[in-house]
């Protein structure tokens, strides 16, 4: 996901820029830039690969006085990742970063050649500045320009530009991908997240959809279709420690370790001693609800599966499970006694967010299980219910899932309580396991160090089955995406009672099988598929309670009283298993080549 920083005001600005980029890190990016102008001077740089090239390129620039400024952390979509296609854009006289798609930008970029624009990009984001200066130059108005220009814009944009024709303004729009306002004093901020401003700015603005304007001698002038509008700033709460790795190798290792820790405050309040409650959901949310379906993509996708079968066996309420990407196309056939559930980390994941409008556009009642608080997923639904992760800095998520499938888990008992499917000493047994979550997920000195060893076995061979059963099916899925993520081995999730029916073609020796072996579920089902594997000679991995002869390796684990205590305990292994094999390939763990943390674009 590209990431985008702004700054009016006095303070040296490459520096927050820099600082501000080095925030957005985590979203995965390819090429960098900034453009400064102060007085009437503009000067600009862009760098391809880590951050630190840029910085390499501006160490002899600094900035005094007052300023306008904007950077970009781009990520491709148009163009491959050069300089030439990096942010910020020029034209003659005006710089533009943008995150998003325009759609149009083939017939803009068409009508602007034949007027005698030129060109020096791939990118769809150089229409916008060439579109300003068409403007500008007919009006002279820049304001008016920039107005003009967004209203040619089709698709999804966060934008910021500036132009030698309003040396003292930041131009910003906004429609389908996340832009901020941040506040200090005098000083005005710009960002994609939260997290470039926190330490900054006091007070912050989250722009809608089809908002625009200018910010200029320490104001916001903000307009939508109806014209001028207020807007009321909020403080920002964010803590900056949370970002920071602690002490750990890596962002993703902290997040797994955190894992216990944010369990309790996904739960806190929300699991009682004698049922689920959820503030944010009123009393008669579901009534007239028959049925549930929900929408996600990768990781987000496989909570949902393991969602499934907690609402058919816990609320007895159908739950169909669908890829954003895939439903979007398909014309669903959607009824409005259906609760419509989107699930993303980030809130901005383009395709969910557009399965959410389509929904929402045919009548159904939406909810969103979301880690980021106004999101734009989270805003476009009728309710949220927040996870409560904390920043995830590591592309490869660890902590979102985990809470992910807890809020999940206590939404199955409390439609169930809404609806009185869920008899009493079920309830008491789902809420007893659920206080012991948090103790699952504790990663012990042993465990660590056990995996580290274990993982020098795993590094050659020809693939990785991850097989499970029920619930632990979504599980494998998800230990094969974490494996493929970060060590670019190819790696599948299977439901265990499939291998017979084609994958076992594949077993040998250099087949590597991770088998999830729950005692509290379908223990000896899994057993045999595993036995037919090993007889195949493939080289099978058992992580289970109970020690399994045929294994060539074991990972004990200690809880065997409930099925979704197995499910986090081993969810735990396969996590650490992931990022051990990493480090010994060598791989940059938190940031996987061609990943972005945020997929913001189709």
């Amino acid at each position: 996901m590209c990431g985008i920083v702004g700054y009016l005001g006095t303070k040296e600005k490459k520096e927050i820029l820099l600082d501000g980029l080095q925030e957005l890190e985590y979203r995965g990016y390819d090429s960098a830039g900034i453009a400064v102008i102060e007085g009437k001077k503009l000067d600009s740089f862009k760098a391809i690969g880590k951050l630190e090239n840029l910085r390499e390129k501006t160490k002899s620039f600094h900035s005094e006085g007052f300023g306008i400024s904007i950077g970009h952390t781009r990520w491709a979509t148009h163009g491959k990742p050069t300089e030439l296609n990096a942010h910020p854009h020029l034209g003659r006289y005006s710089y533009v970063v943008h995150n998003g798609i325009i759609e149009n930008y083939q017939a803009l970029k068409e009508e602007l050649i034949s007027e005698g624009f030129n060109f020096l990009s791939q990118t769809d984001t150089e229409t916008i500045v060439h579109l300003y200066e068409k403007y500008y130059n007919q009006s002279e108005d820049p304001f008016k320009a920039f107005e003009q220009t967004v209203n040619r814009l089709e698709g999804a944009y966060a934008t910021l530009l500036i132009s030698e024709s309003a040396p003292d303004t930041i131009f910003f729009a906004k429609n389908g991908s996340p832009m901020l306002l941040g506040f200090d004093g005098e000083e005005i901020y710009f960002a994609s997240s939260d997290t470039p401003i926190i330490g900054k700015a006091s007070e912050v603005y989250y722009l809608e959809d089809g908002e625009y304007g200018y910010a200029k001698e320490g104001t916001i002038k903000l307009f939508n279709a109806n014209g001028e509008k207020s807007f009321t700033k909020q403080p920002l709460k964010a803590d900056k420690t949370l970002a920071q790795k602690d002490g750990y190798r890596f962002f993703m290792e902290k997040e797994i370790y955190e894992q216990s820790r944010v369990m309790s405050e996904t739960m806190m309040g929300r699991v009682l001693d004698k049922g689920i409650e959820f503030e944010e959901l009123s009393n008669d949310f579901f009534n007239g609800i028959n049925a549930i379906k929900i929408c996600a993509c990768g990781t987000s996708y496989h909570s949902a599966l393991a969602a499934a079968y907690l609402f058919e066996r816990i609320a007895k309420i159908r739950c169909d499970v669908e890829i954003a990407s895939e439903f979007r196309y398909k014309e669903p056939l959607l009824t409005q006694d259906t609760l419509f559930i989107t699930i993303s980390q980030s809130g901005e994941t383009a395709d969910t967010l557009e399965a959410l409008k389509m929904a929402k556009g045919a009548g159904l009642k939406s909810l969103s299980i979301c880690n980021v608080d106004n999101s734009s997923i989270v805003r476009e639904s009728d309710a949220a219910i927040l996870t409560r992760a904390g920043i995830e800095k590591g592309v490869a998520s660890t902590k979102a899932f985990a809470t992910q499938t807890m809020v999940l888990w206590m939404l199955a008992l409390y439609v169930g309580q809404q609806k009185n499917s869920v008899p009493t000493e079920l309830l008491a047994r789902e809420i007893n396991a659920m206080l012991h979550t948090p103790k699952a997920l504790i990663v012990t000195d042993t465990l660590h160090t056990k995996l580290h060893r274990l993982s020098k076995r795993y590094l050659h061979g020809h693939g990785f089955f991850f097989i499970g059963r029920d619930i632990f099916y979504p599980l494998a899925l998800e230990g094969a995406l974490k494996l493929k993520e970060i060590s670019y081995l190819h790696a599948e999730g299977y439901p265990a009672g499939e291998m017979k029916h084609g994958p076992i073609a594949l077993a040998d020796s250099e087949l590597f099988t991770i088998a999830l072996m729950p005692k509290s579920m379908h223990y000896e089902k899994i057993k045999s598929n595993v036995e037919e594997l090993s007889a195949r000679d493939a080289t099978i991995c058992a992580i289970s309670s109970v020690p399994f002869d045929l294994a060539d390796d074991f990972i004990k684990t200690q809880y065997d009283s409930h099925p979704m205590l197995e499910f986090f305990e081993m969810m735990v292994v396969t996590q650490l298993l992931a990022l051990e094999i990493s480090v010994r390939l060598g791989n940059d763990v938190d940031m996987p080549r061609n990943l972005a943390k945020s997929v913001t674009v189709e």
